[in-house]
């Protein structure tokens, strides 16, 4: 059933168009046009089931598949762009989005659903007398674990102050946005609150000829519209520091927050990192002050008096702000810089001022700051040191420079860190504000002409090219299905573990987390928490009723006996009736220690020699030999950061015991049912067979549920075993980023030889994984980094050795890559401090090394399908790299504090497990009587569409319609023994599963389709069952040949590789670190590809998370204390809208040879190789860094470790303010810093 054709015109219409052929690529003369007579079989008529392993062949009156060498072909012209021979079609699809939108119902605004005017009315006051009327209340809370004991809403602003007498320690709410944080995340309670929003007096909004007023509670939003409104009014000079508000709003959180988050909530919390408050300060506004005794007015210059501290006394409100206009000769701006650019805290914020008299002699001036100290601060030397200056003399911008520079110098030691990048900030705001207000004033100096450099520019929204062609020799397969449960999903109907609704009795878990690195367990006194009504049990390691050690090494135990070994290690389980109350009372449970030493990070590691046993290493040829010949021998070190996978669904699960035979349903958010099914029965002492894990879906899993996901099942099975009730766990965010595993950080030192052209003669490399506290997977993990050094580069002489550190932190564990990306990022760091020491581009070192066709890898493996050289030319021509670089070294010239950056880098990715006997799956399919099909399979769905290939796979192989086929969960009980949803090679082997199980069943059926031409499916199979034919069939597959030997580096590693090519262009502010991603181009080999649409889906996903590794995402502990400081979105950065490529040009490669292949149909594994393209943002960056080094004249070799954050890209460009802002050594030496990466 394929799906139709189309086109999209100029204007970006779809047309959905009907080929006049089926079966034809819709192209006058095709040599497709003639239909293939096995082609499209129908319900009724005989199935011919091909091997999926083999490409199609010509077959008489068909299509060639460009097997033909006559001009008769339509495949014998080229494309200009590309090696490979194929088919001028149509944008396959834009065809395919075409077909799916024509699908959705037109919409209607008219038909939105619309606030309810009842409500609209009431807040405003203006219901009728026979409607309820808004009234103040005062509610009280007799539950004793209540947050709020009494909850009062005054409707008049006298009503307020009159409460505010009678409960002093009241709190204030407004949009609960700050409130809300408090509560949930810093566990607070407020026995008094008061809803302030009901005043009409604190929401009003005024102007005089001297100024704006602004109601202390309006909101964000109505703040936006009043900014905008009197802009307008009074025009740009008057109201540049309302204008400067706005600036800073517009990356102030999201519109939800903007709708209830008011400005009052933003002042009298005294953030140190407010948005708004240094710009107020800055412009010289008044608060206006009310209590009980009456009002007073205050200036925001006396409003803060230290950390979380203001001005205001017990029983006052703030009512109203006063932002004076500007007058003529004054300039003020806003700038802001975090770690993303949008929906983000700042780590310096700023609102500067000056204004001149007619001379340009700066009458006044106000630089208002904040992330440099516990308030918001003016930096009065560098005031001072402007007033009576010249504005536009370089020798006053020198002075202020040196003044803030002193003045703002930050201790090393610094809460929140980076003390030297905040530092610079400070220097570099200024110097910004001095370019673009020189030219406001239009004064001349060299800055003034840099302006156009320096203020910020409107983000363009994003634009994306997918491109494929169209599929004609199958009916199903490699169509551009979309994902069957897409729209579920975006609507909410689609159902996840913690949705299923609670059973009668069921209980929660709440973790008891260590509050130490590594320690002794001396006690654990549960009496406080069992004291509290609806708390069940408190079970710890002695309740464990079987083996209470887990993992493939048993080096881990459910729950630990004696020993703490990471901060967040969960050491009891608090079971109670819900959620909240077992996490309140798991915070009750008091825990003695006795201290031992830890270890965070991998250097401290690999200098006090902390390892596993287990060593992973590559020799071939002679590496000192190499190193002799070379003309150039290079050392250094790499070193990249670990990653949080930040699934969008927690991990989860419920187990359900069913009262009999120790049997249990485990319902689980986990990759690996088999192993969740396995751990639990050894954690309960009973059989297999006993315990069924379902998985109906996961949110996202990127390896995270691999194997850390079944400690969480154990978790719930084992508090459901004690209690003979239902339990139930979900994790919020901040826990689970605790408890699990992430991506493991690497370091590697190298000595690398090459040639004065950059060709590799020999590496020797040493690399180390942060492994955490136990084994889990880290072998695996470092068996794929060695094997993935060589990325796709010809290295004649290799000596890798690697080895797992031991460290006080969480386990660390499969993600996305599972090593492959860490040990590819290594060699390409290198390569670039390589390519810098001999002058050349890292591009041409990359080029001039890529493997050919038959060469042979480290670990022994000849390169059969190698297309990596065909799509490097391919990408080179069609994204016009040679043209782009000359346009970026031009830009580069010209742009003194903006640089743009490029790169191109290839990725190979080799599928297959390493360990050999997971190189299975397995299917069950059932034909029902009414034609409909279930198919079950050992694959897991987790957002990656893994279900909608195999539902593919059995409609093609049983010749259905997709609808046809239907796939409900993943379960122990009908898919037993599988292996986890990992590796990129669940579509293989389960894919093949599916395909001989339908194939088996297929032709059973095959007598019945044929003496029963043209009836119905539904009447084939009750036929076929009443004459007694077995509708169900099970299937199995292992890969053939794989097998590899460490120790004798001999046998196949790996069955294929998914290979790639990306180029990505991106700008840099020097001053601040802040980037933008231009484009980005991709080409990947997926081979004959099961799906396009999913897979260009999963290639533009992997390659944001791998941009998010090598860009945003900063893991930091605390070093004093072993304790994860990013545990959340607050302080942890994923990619965001604006990180994604302005333009994103994605396209899969056609035609080449796939004959090799051995393959469900001749596909490819996608889900994780693409993710180390991302890492090509990184190194444009670095390009873009090595533009401003060399303007500078800076000649040291650049080192950058990986995330590249904002901090990391500011201090590396090595300018003045950069080198100002440097810590002496001396300052350094006997102090801790804040946070450290591991």
């Amino acid at each position: 059933m394929a799906w139709k054709q189309g086109t999209v015109a100029a204007d970006g219409s779809a047309h959905i168009t009907e080929p006049k052929t089926k079966g034809g690529c819709g192209i006058d003369g095709c040599c497709r046009l003639q239909k293939s007579p096995d082609a499209e079989v129908a319900n009724g008529s005989s199935a011919i089931v091909h091997d999926p392993t083999k490409a199609p062949t010509s077959i008489a009156g068909g299509c060639c598949k460009g097997l033909e060498s006559d001009s008769g072909c339509c495949k014998s012209q080229k494309r200009h762009d590309s090696g490979v021979a194929e088919c001028k079609a149509v944008n396959q699809a834009e065809a395919d989005k075409a077909a799916v939108i024509s699908k959705f119902q037109r919409y209607d605004p008219t038909q939105d659903l619309i606030f309810p005017p009842f409500l609209i009315r009431y807040a405003k006051r203006t219901t009728s007398d026979s409607e309820p009327q808004l009234r103040p209340l005062d509610i009280t809370s007799t539950d004793p674990q209540s947050w709020c004991k009494r909850y009062l809403r005054p409707l008049t602003l006298s009503g307020l102050l009159a409460a505010l007498e009678q409960y002093p320690d009241a709190k204030l709410v407004a949009g609960n946005s700050e409130v809300g944080v408090e509560i949930k995340l810093k566990r607070s309670k407020f026995s008094t609150q008061i809803y302030v929003n009901d005043i009409p007096e604190m929401r009003q909004i005024s102007d005089t000829p001297s100024g704006v007023t602004f109601g202390a509670n309006i909101t964000l939003a109505r703040f936006e519209q009043a900014l905008d409104h009197y802009g307008a009014e009074y025009g740009a000079q008057r109201t540049q520091s309302l204008a400067a508000l706005r600036e800073n709003l517009r990356y102030f959180a999201g519109n939800q927050i903007r709708n209830v988050a008011t400005i009052a909530g933003n002042i009298v919390t005294a953030s140190p990192i407010s948005d708004l408050n240094p710009v107020f300060l800055a412009a010289g506004a008044t608060l206006t002050l009310a209590s009980a005794s009456g009002e007073r007015c205050v200036p925001m210059a006396e409003f803060f008096l230290g950390y979380r501290r203001t001005a205001m006394q017990n029983g006052e409100v703030l009512v109203s702000v006063t932002v004076p206009f500007n007058v003529e000769g004054e300039v003020i701006r806003a700038f802001k810089q975090a770690k993303r650019k949008d929906d983000d805290i700042a780590i310096v914020t700023c609102g500067l001022r000056v204004r001149v008299d007619e001379d340009q002699r700066v009458v006044d001036a106000a630089f208002a700051y904040g992330g440099v100290a516990p308030t918001t601060v003016l930096a009065h030397a560098a005031a001072k040191a402007a007033v009576g200056g010249t504005w536009g003399d370089r020798s006053v911008l020198d002075r202020i420079l040196g003044a803030c520079q002193q003045e703002l110098q930050l201790d090393y030691a610094v809460p929140g860190g980076m003390a030297e990048y905040r530092t610079a900030l400070t220097t570099s705001f200024l110097f910004k504000f001095w370019a673009v207000s020189c030219s406001a004033l239009r004064i001349a100096c060299a800055e003034s002409l840099l302006a156009h450099e320096l203020d910020d520019e409107e983000r363009v929204v994003s634009k994306a090219r997918q491109e494929y062609a169209p599929v004609e020799d199958r009916a199903i397969v490699g169509k551009g299905v979309a994902h069957l449960a897409a729209l579920k999903q975006v609507t909410g109907e689609a159902r996840y573990v913690d949705d299923m609704p609670a059973l009668a009795g069921e209980l929660h878990v709440g973790l008891v987390l260590s509050t130490r690195a590594h320690a002794r367990i001396l006690s654990i006194d549960a009496e406080p928490a069992l004291a509290l009504s609806g708390v069940v049990r408190v079970l710890t390691a002695r309740d464990v009723p079987g083996e209470n050690h887990w993992n493939i090494f048993k080096d881990e135990e459910i729950l630990p006996t004696d020993t703490v070994h990471y901060y967040g290690q969960p050491l009891a389980l608090v079971l109670a009736t819900t959620q909240k109350l077992a996490q309140d009372a798991a915070r009750l449970v008091s825990i003695s220690y006795e201290d031992l030493p830890a270890v965070l990070s991998i250097r401290d590691a690999v200098a006090k020699s902390s390892f596993y046993d287990e060593t992973r290493q590559l020799i071939n040829g002679d590496v000192d030999a190499a190193l002799a010949a070379a003309d150039l021998v290079l050392e250094g070190e790499s070193y990249c950061g670990a990653q949080e996978h930040f699934y969008l669904e927690t991990m989860g699960a419920v187990a359900v015991p069913k009262g009999e035979d120790g049997e249990m349903d485990v319902f689980a958010s986990t990759q690996n049912p088999t192993e969740a099914q396995m751990v639990v029965a050894e954690v309960l002492g009973v059989p297999a067979s006993r315990v069924v894990c379902r998985v109906k879906r996961m949110g996202g899993g990127f390896g995270g549920k691999e194997s850390r996901s079944v400690l969480i099942a154990a978790f719930a099975a084992l508090g459901a075993h004690h209690t003979g009730r239902s339990v139930r766990i979900a994790l919020d965010r901040d826990e689970d980023m605790q408890v699990s595993g992430q991506r493991h950080p690497f370091y590697g030192t190298w000595t690398v030889g090459v040639t004065k052209e950059g060709r590799i003669l020999g590496l020797r490399a040493r690399v180390y994984s942060n492994g955490g506290f136990s084994h889990d997977l880290s072998i695996g993990v470092l068996e794929r980094a060695v094997s993935h050094l060589d990325n796709c580069y010809r290295m004649p002489a290799t000596d890798f050795v690697g080895r797992v550190c031991r460290t006080n932190t969480q386990s660390n564990t499969a993600f996305r890559s599972f090593g492959g990306c860490q040990g590819m990022f290594l060699s390409e760091s290198m390569l670039c401090e390589v390519a810098d020491r001999l002058n050349l581009s890292v591009e041409a070192v990359r080029e001039i090394n890529l493997y050919q066709p038959g060469d042979v890898t480290p670990f022994s493996q000849p390169l059969n399908d190698w297309n990596v050289p065909l799509m490097w030319d391919q990408l080179k021509a069609k994204a016009q790299y040679d043209e782009r670089r000359q346009a970026v070294d031009e830009f580069n010239k010209h742009s003194t504090h903006r640089k743009r950056g490029l790169a191109m880098l290839p990725t190979k990715f080799g599928i297959s497990f390493g360990v050999k006997h997971l190189n299975q799956g397995m299917a069950l399919v059932h034909v029902y009587m009414d034609g409909s099909v279930l198919v079950a399979h050992g694959g897991t769905e987790m957002g990656q569409g893994l279900h909608t290939k195999m539902a593919m796979v059995a409609a093609e192989t049983l010749e259905l319609p997709l609808e046809s086929i239907f796939i409900s969960e993943t379960a122990t009980n009908t898919a037993a023994n599988t292996s986890p949803t990992a590796a990129s090679a669940s579509s293989d082997l389960n894919g093949f599963a599916v395909y001989n199980a339908c194939k088996e069943l297929a032709d059973r059926l095959r007598p019945y389709r044929e003496r029963m031409v043209g009836e119905s499916f539904a009447k084939i199979a009750k036929t076929a069952y009443l004459d007694r034919c077995n509708l169900t069939a099970a299937g199995h597959y292992c890969t053939p040949d794989i097998g590899f030997n460490w120790a004798k580096n001999e046998g196949l590693l790996y069955f294929y590789f998914t290979q790639g090519v990306a180029i990505a262009e991106v700008e840099l502010d020097t001053l601040t670190g802040a980037h933008s991603t231009l484009r980005v181009d991709i080409i990947m080999d997926v081979g004959r590809s099961l799906n396009k649409a999913i897979d260009i889906g999963q290639i533009e996903g992997a390659f944001a998370q791998g941009q998010g590794w090598t860009t945003t995402e900063e893991f930091l502990y605390f070093p004093s204390t072993g304790r994860l400081f990013t545990t959340g979105p607050g302080n942890y950065k994923i990619p965001s809208a604006m990180d994604i490529p302005r333009d994103f040009r994605v396209e899969l490669l056609e035609g080449a040879d796939t004959s090799v292949l051995k393959t469900i149909f001749s596909s490819k594994g996608v889900g994780e190789p693409p993710l180390f393209l991302g890492a090509s943002v990184f190194f444009a960056l670095r390009d873009a860094v090595l533009a401003k080094r060399r303007q500078e004249g800076v000649c040291a070799p650049l080192y950058m470790e990986s995330p590249a954050t904002p901090e990391i890209l500011r201090m590396a460009c090595e300018d003045q303010l950069a080198q100002m802002a440097r810590i002496p050594q001396a300052l350094k030496d006997g102090k801790t810093p804040f946070t450290i990466r591991i």
